[in-house]
């Protein structure tokens, strides 16, 4: 039988074997083959349960028989609590008739994104390091993703020039994630404002991601729609997942002009019709009820970055920029042996580390490992014993 099967360019397309496996995930494969008590430091996580009130909302929507389909857009309370939550820190406040549509998760905003304004051959320039499925997402658009390193001397600081210079006519969309996976940097509004004004002279988009914006550790910063007077040019991508421990509920959103999220909403139809409906009544929930439980979770993060942070300003020939959002440290370890891969994977296999090596979100990460602080402090202090086993017998 498998000898008549033909080769595998003659029954898969062109598009979808052109997208590599994801680095991180290779490496959560791997971990499933190794026996011991590894320490999970891979994944974007919270280690947090979902608050009790919007596990409570799902229920009672579910309960109350809010079980059917809902508007390809999405249920129009979410999307009125998803403007107001957009307008409430200052930036502008989005019709949620028309130019809210909730997707599900952030990255299928992204994907519909994409996907609206990108014709095959375009390009979609992305910043690097970064996480890899914008890049992904691209391809599978038939469009050109053009990834443009961050300095990282300057502790991958958004350099605005090199974006620019990367922005022509072939440009579809530029993609800014602020706080940055997998680096923590925040997009300084300087920067967001030229890259805005740039693209937007091109005919291109900025796709604003900011899943990580209400998990930053000192000033938030404006959001990008707030900082240019070109806002119809911007895409703005967010998401329940991150902030309220919400990974698994898949709920998210794009916002941005009324002629764009039309395209969007008629290839939500096509694809997944509709978010789970008593998850967007959860997400109603999380948007408009108690905060306090947020702001627990991101206290607890602030205090683990600040003990990662210590560990590895003790360690030798490694090293990492304090990140300003998100909760990850990007560690540099190019000092010691081999590819980042490489280097990943024997902390796994003789240490019991599981991490992200920085191949796996760009060119511009090769050299670095990922390590999630979104885990337990007696987790996180036991993967940096390991690490520091590591370290400092392979730096002799």
């Amino acid at each position: 039988m498998s000898e008549s099967v033909p080769d595998d360019s003659d029954r898969i397309s062109e598009r979808v074997r052109a997208i590599e496996p994801q680095g991180i995930r290779e490496m959560f494969e791997l971990a499933t083959e190794q026996d011991g008590d590894l320490v999970h430091l891979e994944f974007g996580e919270p280690d947090f349960d979902t608050p009790d009130h919007i596990v409570d909302a799902a229920h009672a929507a579910a309960s109350e028989g809010m079980t059917n389909y809902t508007s390809n857009a999405g249920v129009l309370e979410l999307r009125r609590a998803i403007a107001d939550h957009l307008a409430r820190d200052g930036g502008p406040r989005p019709d949620p008739e028309s130019e809210v549509v909730v997707t599900n998760g952030g990255v299928e905003a992204i994907h519909l994104a994409i996907h609206s304004v990108a014709d095959p051959g375009d390009e979609v320039v992305v910043p690097t390091p970064t996480w890899p499925n914008p890049i992904s997402q691209a391809r599978l658009a038939s469009a050109v993703p053009v990834e443009v390193p961050m300095p990282a001397e300057d502790g991958f600081v958004p350099d605005a020039d090199r974006i620019i210079d990367a922005i022509g006519p072939n440009t579809a969309a530029v993609l800014l994630t602020s706080p940055s996976n997998p680096t923590g940097r925040v997009v300084p509004p300087a920067v967001v404002e030229r890259v805005a004004e740039t693209a937007a002279d091109y005919d291109a988009f900025v796709i604003a991601d900011e899943v990580y914006r209400s998990l930053t550790y000192e000033e938030t910063p404006p959001r990008a729609a707030a900082v240019t007077d070109r806002e119809e040019w911007v895409l703005t991508v967010g998401s329940v997942s991150k902030a309220y421990a919400m990974t698994g509920w898949r709920v998210g959103w794009l916002a941005g002009p009324p002629d764009v999220l039309a395209q969007v909403t008629k290839i939500h139809e096509s694809t997944t019709s509709c978010v789970n409906t008593p998850a967007q009544y959860a997400a109603i929930a999380a948007l408009t009820g108690p905060q306090d439980p947020h702001e627990e979770m991101l206290d607890a993060f602030s205090a683990r970055r600040a003990f990662v942070f210590d560990r590895l300003g003790s360690l030798p020939v490694v090293s990492a920029t304090r990140p300003e959002g998100a909760f990850y440290a990007f560690v540099d370890v190019s000092d010691l042996p081999g590819s980042s891969a490489d280097i990943a994977k024997r902390l796994l296999t003789e240490y019991g580390v599981v991490t992200a090596p920085g191949s796996a979100f760009g060119a511009g990460g090769e050299g670095f490992l990922r390590l999630s602080f979104a885990n337990s402090m007696d987790r996180l202090e036991l993967g940096l014993d390991r690490l520091e086993s590591m370290v400092r017998t392979e730096s002799v």
